[in-house]
């Protein structure tokens, strides 16, 4: 691609809840981008692009949107996870670049296949872990960065929900077949996974305990996983559908001092409520849902930075136009699938599992 153009051009591959909130938005912000076209058969999901991106063009099915990928610069997949490997596998074969949803695979190995076949291709596959431009984990890495906690020696991060019922609008996720990537592990796990590779790069090992809660769950809903850094910090993870009493979101405990940070990011209900990226002072918290620099009985309130999902596409547009690298590395992906294929093992064992 010319490094001379000024915009790219986007196909969005599915608008269900990933596509519409997560994505299509923030495409359509980003002023270097070209939502350009939307791949659903739902002629409802058709009918809301149209009344919200007038002018998008809307295909029926992805077996014609890879005929037509001479026409767009960059895809994105975001459909059910079991079907990520072929969508994307598809494209990669075109010599087209791919944002995949999270998980980008269920399996290390499959994940790693693509991101070979990507190379082979001259052109890339690129994990949307957008959990990475949350506010309160940017004001953990601008804190550490900062060194303002002093040595870190626990790190606790919590993603956890009370849903004591199955959803049924989404079918696909209680699904138990292997290979179909469902279960909070790969759910939820798999941001607070990537947010602790981010920090901290690939663990030795993992600890876990999974389970099933709900009597109508087919699959697992509430996860724990400790991540072993010799030398490092603890880290300790949760994840869960089944928690009436929510845990703090994180709490960092430093030689210096503590970070402890309630309350989840605010852009995924502002999405939920209608809201739009393009708003001023989109991602800023409200001062009472603030974390606390905490040492002894010293609390002082930190302010949590601007919450930005848009900055993961301010970081494709880069890549594509300008050749800077990739917002999320394929590596950290691969390594996120490691940590669950050994948190599965570990939990089957009721050991820690080394990483494959």
């Amino acid at each position: 691609m010319s490094p001379s153009r000024d915009t790219a051009r986007v196909a969005l591959v599915g608008y269900g809840m990933g596509g519409s909130l997560f994505h299509a938005p923030f495409i359509d912000a980003e002023p270097r981008l070209e939502l350009a076209a939307v791949v659903t058969a739902s002629p409802e999901r058709q009918a809301e692009v149209a009344t919200r991106y007038p002018g998008v063009r809307l295909i029926g099915n992805i077996e014609e949107a890879v005929d037509q990928l001479k026409e767009v610069d960059l895809v994105v997949v975001s459909t059910p996870n079991a079907s990520h490997a072929v969508v994307t596998e598809a494209v990669l074969r075109r010599g087209r670049p791919v944002v995949v949803d999270k998980p980008v695979t269920p399996s290390s190995k499959e994940t790693r296949r693509l991101a070979t076949l990507a190379g082979d291709n001259g052109t890339a596959v690129v994990p949307y872990q957008n959990r990475r431009w949350d506010g309160d984990f940017r004001t953990i890495v601008d804190l550490l960065g900062q060194d303002a906690l002093g040595a870190l020696h626990s790190f606790e991060s919590r993603y956890e929900r009370w849903r004591p019922q199955v959803a049924q609008a989404r079918t696909w996720k209680n699904d138990p077949e292997p290979g179909a990537g469902t279960g909070i592990v790969f759910d939820l796990g798999t941001h607070v996974i990537d947010q602790a590779v981010a920090l901290f790069g690939r663990p030795e090992a993992v600890y876990a305990d999974i389970a099933t809660r709900r009597p109508d769950s087919r699959v697992n809903d509430d996860v724990f996983l400790a991540l072993l850094y010799p030398g490092g910090p603890r880290v300790h993870l949760w994840t869960s559908a089944v928690a009436p009493d929510l845990g703090p979101r994180f709490r960092l405990l430093g030689s210096a001092a503590a970070y402890v940070k309630w309350g989840m990011d605010v852009q995924e209900a502002w999405l939920a409520e209608g809201r739009s990226p393009r708003e001023s002072g989109w991602g800023e918290e409200p001062e009472s849902c603030w974390g606390n620099l905490v040492a002894g009985d010293e609390r002082r309130p930190m302010p949590t930075l601007p919450g930005s999902y848009g900055l993961f596409y301010a970081g494709m547009a880069s890549f594509l136009l300008n050749g800077a690298p990739p917002p999320v590395d394929i590596a950290d992906a691969i390594v996120t699938a490691e940590v669950i294929e050994a948190a599965l093992a570990s939990s089957a064992s009721g050991v820690a599992a080394p990483l494959p």
